[in-house]
């Protein structure tokens, strides 16, 4: 209910302020102006001699600013207290207008949307890998849209996205039983800066009234983190001699080291006959050492689940969820999507602290080229201009998108089967 404010309802007496609000309980009111509201109040708080009221009679006459202004009981108690220092209540000036001073607005709607977007096709990354996709597009792709993005703090980022505009856009497993068997090697990866020491594992697409669901296969490069992922129907050899063939012929660079788990699906004579073929040493994770094989564990949650899920995909979609796997998703992956990369020092006690700045997010394509000498690691037939041409055929945002469409699709040809 709006009022106006009046001598009336300024020079109340005691007596009629207390019937005005026990009568008034289910009401509501607010003020036309600031000036307005300010001009009564000082009417109201001289009128009854607020400085002299007894104390119950102080608490009547604040019930009844807060109920005819509408203000909240700080800001009142500011108000009032302004009053008694001063005499008066400062007000805006009537002939200038004038407000108080504020900050100037530097991300404005448009780049909250730019945001908005860029989060939708890339799946909301952390702050850091936003920033590099920011840099990369303007940089990189030409895209002057995102100058003012590219230069935002992290801390600032996750606060654009606690924007309404922002949000109106944005859209248990079981352990492996330890099986004896003397293949690979056990100990951990040690690549000392070189491309090819791979890192495996599996992912499980859970199980539906006593079926299993596909299992995802999911190879990444312990220094680049060049990752490609495929699926298939089950984990025996039948299925996992293939697909590792399929996937260890995708990396552009030699390939040195696999390391697995202590699971059967890999340590088993299929696997190990198909990495002598191919002249890769095999190793295996030492027991009590869990972070041996800790970066295919960081991957199966960070892309696996992140971008699949958790839900039920019936072993007849195998090829349907491989073939987006091989035609669009590891090329987002790998050209696409920046990865954090660790800085570790060590401490006077001898720890390891890891550290994740901002300037060491990239894409495991740029991090593959900015090793030293890195052509020495292509494999035979593969260069760094056929690998560019792959790299810039779209911009980072552009091709999420395309991903994020192709991903639809999938779920949709998998949906209409139940």
């Amino acid at each position: 209910m709006t009022i106006t404010m009046t001598n009336n309802s300024a020079e109340r007496s005691l007596a009629e302020i207390r019937s005005f609000l026990t009568g008034a309980d289910c009401l509501e009111f607010k003020t036309i102006s600031q000036i307005e509201r300010n001009d009564w109040m000082e009417k109201v708080l001289f009128h009854h001699n607020y400085r002299k009221c007894r104390r119950t009679d102080k608490g009547i006459i604040r019930q009844y600013i807060l109920k005819i202004t509408g203000l909240s009981r700080a800001h009142a108690n500011r108000l009032i207290g302004e009053y008694l220092h001063k005499c008066q209540i400062r007000k805006m000036n009537r002939q200038t207008g004038a407000k108080r001073n504020c900050f100037g607005r530097i991300y404005k709607e448009a780049d909250i949307k730019l945001l908005a977007v860029a989060d939708n096709a890339h799946g909301r990354l952390s702050g850091p890998a936003m920033l590099e996709i920011f840099r990369r597009e303007c940089e990189v792709f030409g895209k002057t849209e995102y100058a003012s993005l590219m230069n935002i703090s992290i801390s600032h980022l996750y606060r654009l996205r606690t924007d309404d505009g922002y949000k109106r856009d944005a859209l248990t497993f079981e352990k492996t039983n330890p099986t004896k068997v003397p293949i690979g090697e056990r100990r951990r990866p040690e690549p000392n800066g070189k491309p090819g020491y791979l890192c495996v594992d599996s992912v499980h697409q859970g199980d539906r009234d006593g079926s299993k669901g596909i299992y995802h296969i999911n190879i990444t490069d312990a220094v680049t983190q060049f990752e490609f992922v495929g699926s298939v129907e089950a984990i025996s050899e039948k299925f996992i001699k293939k697909i590792l063939a399929e996937l260890l012929e995708q990396f552009p660079f030699m390939i040195i080291e696999f390391h697995s788990d202590n699971g059967s699906e890999y340590i088993n004579r299929i696997v190990a006959e198909l990495l002598n073929k191919l002249l890769i040493k095999q190793t295996k994770s030492r027991p009590r050492h869990c972070n041996d094989n800790g970066l295919a564990e960081t991957k199966n949650g960070s892309i696996i689940r992140k971008y699949i899920g958790y839900a039920y995909i019936g072993k007849k979609h195998a090829s349907t969820v491989n073939n987006f796997y091989q035609n669009v998703f590891n090329e987002y992956l790998n050209y696409h999507r920046p990865c954090g990369f660790a800085e570790i020092k060590t401490n006077a006690k001898g720890k390891e602290i890891k550290k994740y700045p901002k300037e060491n997010y990239q894409t495991p394509y740029e991090k593959f080229k900015s090793l030293p000498n890195a052509e020495q690691y292509l494999k035979p037939g593969i260069t760094f201009a056929d690998l560019d041409k792959i790299a810039m055929t779209k911009s980072d945002i552009e091709y999420a998108k395309y991903m994020q469409e192709e991903k639809c699709k999938m779920f949709k040809i998998i949906n209409s089967n139940y």
